[in-house]
């Protein structure tokens, strides 16, 4: 079909009539909830009947939303112009279309006889789906029963065949929007889990296959079509991606609001496993969502656990009817006595089917409490699915684990943790039938978390899980892979609670390798991991690495090369896990400098020597600028604000500084500095040299460029803070700047400092986001509280 839009003759949407029908069809003072949607529904057939003039054999079919009569504020129109090769059908469609696009609507249409329309649907198995949804609106009905009932019957025919297409199409949809369940900004439509996946269930369940609409499923569909209309009555426009600057404005249209301590509100609970319809915010609720206030805050919170819960619902439907389709099209595998092949794969557990059930023994005998775990390690290690009827079976009748542990019950966890691909897909089964809160009573407080940092791309559970999974990768390179895997699934549980996680995790993870079995001083090791889990990539980004006071900070804390190369496992799995945004090969390279240096010092005691200035920038004439790739290295005549220069220079150029060092040799000025290009280009060399000499030799038009470049980039982020570190060098105090990220930042607080009658030896820059952490190291002793007042408010003043 053709998708478009227009405006009218007057270059507004909306105009007279058509005006007023989009002001009923938006809603503009109305809910969210079925009952909207039927009624917009009804205010779209009543306008487009009135759009097609009366003619045997031409019908106007919708599809779509409005097929389904669930119309979004904000959604378009989906229509067929059926016919039955009737003469100038191309100006009755005009005259239908028009129309549309006058009043501002968007707009998917195509012109098409029945074999025509059911042709297409034989090569396209998404135009296949969008028939079933066909209604007519207005026209000739018996045309419109004629492909409506012929699209059908196709589809019943030839479902089986044409799944695995639409599953091929289906997994690229989500490899590129993710699993709407664990995602802080997902695509309530297009991600998996999402209302697309939906209307695949619908189509399974109109095959026969399986019953894929079970009550769960249409209770969470419901939700989810109640969060994207409130969605574009939020944000006034037809959008899906669920924001974060939009969610407690949505979650206020749906009646989730803030509550009192100890308050309980069941709008705000997430769908959770089986079949177990939870309420759904539909016209039951419209009196309750009434009351609440104008701007009232709503729960973003609350709001992304329940929209986890039911994309959860839906992604595990669906991966249950497509595996009943699997079955139906390949028949049931049968064994030397003609039933159905059963195959050992671990203790008390057998394939059967293609999917893991348990052992006939392990049934009837009295439940072992390791069973449910020792199950969940083999659907893990031999990615099989687990089938419903046994998870149902282990969540009814597998008995508590003891405290502690018993050891096989543990070796099942660890085997869990470790097994790789299959380790997401087992864990989420289990989820979703409660079996994880029967192993850690925690996991219910951290399940659809959310965490509100722009550098992470999932909510907390699934972090942990996929730390866990990416630690997997690591455990060769480790003296003990089971405590580094169980450490990266407890590193963030802390998360969620007041004060510092990791420090508040530690305890709680302590807590749990108590309760799995491990001995107290791997229980200790546990708590270290947990509390450190951050130390390498804060130290290596903030501190300078040169200076033996760092590393013997971080030997001290870390104790021993076990512990040492646990965290440096832990925090590659952790940043991997985490996103994109938060590691870069610097940032690696950084870490492993810390870890080899701090080994250093473990292993003989000895502190490394800080590494010797280039010997280039002590020999040959002044100036001496030398650029190799991300190195930027300048000597100069002794002088102060040579950094500031040097770093006014690179921001000119949309360079961004990682690290900076500043020293003096046999009377030379020399700035070494670690770059990145801001906007992903790099600048060009022979210029930036060029202004770099003229820079450090003084040049003033190059100061004026400088400071004019930096004043602009100026940015209006969060309020700044200084935080003083008194012992964290040998020769200097550090000055740590928290504040929003901006171009030539460093340029501007060096410069303050340089005026402040400061000098600065070294600078790291941490950014996190939005935000940066940038130290400066202040040669000389701890300065007195005036000293400090003076330099805080010169650096806050200049960022």
């Amino acid at each position: 079909m053709t998708s478009s839009t227009r405006k009218n003759a007057s270059g507004r949407t909306g105009d007279g009539a058509a005006g007023l029908l989009v002001d009923e069809v938006v809603g503009v003072n109305g809910d969210v909830g079925e009952p909207v949607r039927a009624a917009r529904a009804d205010a779209y057939d009543r306008w487009l009947r009135g759009l097609l003039p009366r003619r045997p054999g031409v019908a106007l079919i919708a599809v779509g939303g409005l097929g389904r009569r669930q119309c979004a504020p904000h959604g378009d129109l989906d229509l067929v112009l059926l016919h039955a090769g009737v003469p100038g059908v191309d100006e009755l469609a005009a005259s239908v279309w028009y129309p549309v696009w006058d009043a501002g609507l968007r707009l998917d249409h195509s012109v098409r006889t029945v074999a025509e329309a059911l042709s297409v649907a034989q090569d396209d198995v998404k135009v296949a789906l969008g028939l079933l949804d066909a209604r007519l609106v207005a026209g000739d009905a018996a045309l419109a029963d004629t492909l409506v009932r012929t699209a059908a019957d196709h589809w019943r025919r030839t479902a089986v065949r044409q799944l695995p297409a639409l599953r091929e199409i289906t997994a690229a949809r989500w490899a590129a929007h993710g699993e709407l369940a664990f995602l802080l900004e997902g695509d309530l439509k297009e991600a998996a889990g999402g209302l697309r996946d939906v209307g695949i269930l619908r189509a399974i369940a109109t095959a026969g296959i399986t019953d894929a609409l079970r009550p769960a499923v249409r209770a969470a569909h419901l939700r989810l079509l109640d969060t994207r209309d409130a969605l574009h009555r939020q944000v006034g426009r037809r959008v899906d991606r669920l924001v974060a600057q939009e969610r407690d404005g949505v979650a206020a249209l749906l009646g989730l609001r803030h509550l009192p301590p100890g308050a309980e509100d069941v709008a705000q609970l997430p769908s959770r496993a089986g079949d177990v319809p939870q309420p759904s915010p539909g016209a039951a609720d419209i009196p309750r969502r009434a009351v609440v206030a104008a701007g009232t805050v709503g729960d973003g919170d609350a709001l992304l656990r329940r929209v986890a819960g039911d994309a959860r619902t839906v992604s595990h439907a669906l991966d249950d009817a497509f595996r009943a389709a699997d079955r139906l099209r390949s028949g049931r595998r049968r064994g030397a006595d003609g039933g159905p092949l059963r195959r050992p794969v671990a203790r008390d557990v057998v394939e059967h089917d293609g999917e893991l059930v348990l052992a006939r023994t392990a049934i009837g005998a009295r439940p072992d409490p390791s069973l449910s775990l020792r199950v969940a390690a083999a659907a893990a290690v031999t990615r099989l699915p687990i089938a419903r009827a046994t998870c149902e079976w282990l969540a009814a009748y597998c008995p508590p684990l003891p405290a502690p542990w018993p050891a096989e019950a543990r070796a099942a966890l660890i085997t869990l943790l470790g097994a790789g691909p299959g380790l997401v897909p087992a864990w989420e089964t289990c989820d979703r039938y409660g079996l994880i809160e029967g192993w850690l009573p925690e996991w219910t407080r951290l399940r659809s978390l959310p965490q509100h940092n722009p550098v992470h791309r999932f909510t907390l559970d699934r972090h942990l899980v996929q730390t866990a999974y990416e630690a997997g990768r690591h455990t060769r390179d480790v003296d003990r892979p089971d405590l580094l895997l169980l450490g990266a699934l407890l590193h963030d549980v802390g998360k969620g609670l007041p004060g510092d996680h990791s420090t508040v995790g530690a305890p709680l993870a302590e807590a749990v390798a108590a309760r799995i079995g491990l001995p107290a001083p791997e229980v200790a090791l546990i708590g270290t991991l947990v509390r450190l889990h951050l130390l390498l990539p804060d130290v290596a980004t903030r501190r300078d690495l040169a200076d033996p006071v760092t590393i013997a900070g971080v030997a001290e804390r870390v104790g021993d090369p076990t512990t040492l190369d646990l965290l440096h496992a832990l925090v590659r799995a952790d940043a991997a896990a985490t996103g994109p945004a938060a590691w870069s090969d610097w940032k690696g390279r950084l870490v492993a400098e810390l870890v080899t240096r701090v080994r250093t010092a473990l292993d003989t005691g000895v502190l490394p020597a800080p590494p010797a200035p280039d010997p280039a920038l002590l020999a040959g004439p002044l100036p001496v600028v030398h650029l190799t790739g991300e190195r930027v290295a300048v000597a100069a005549a002794d002088r102060r604000g040579l950094l500031a220069t040097v770093a006014g220079c690179l921001a000119l150029h949309r360079l961004e500084v990682l690290s900076a060092d500043a020293s003096t040799v046999d009377g030379r000025a020399l700035v070494e500095c670690r770059v990145q290009p801001r906007y992903g280009l790099a600048p060009d060399p022979i210029a930036l040299g060029a202004d770099l000499r003229r820079a450090v030799n003084g040049d003033v038009s190059v100061t004026q460029r400088l400071r004019g470049r930096a004043l602009a980039a100026r940015s209006g982020g969060a309020a700044p803070r200084v935080v003083w570190h008194r012992e964290a060098a040998t020769d200097a105090v550090l000055l740590e700047l928290r504040a929003a990220d901006a171009a030539g930042l460093l340029y501007r607080v060096a410069c303050a400092l340089d005026e402040a009658g400061a000098q600065v030896r070294a600078a790291r820059i941490s950014t996190l986001g939005g935000d940066v952490v940038d130290a400066f190291y202040l040669v000389g002793g701890w300065p007195d509280d005036a000293t400090r007042a003076r330099l805080e408010a010169a650096v806050l003043a200049a960022v």
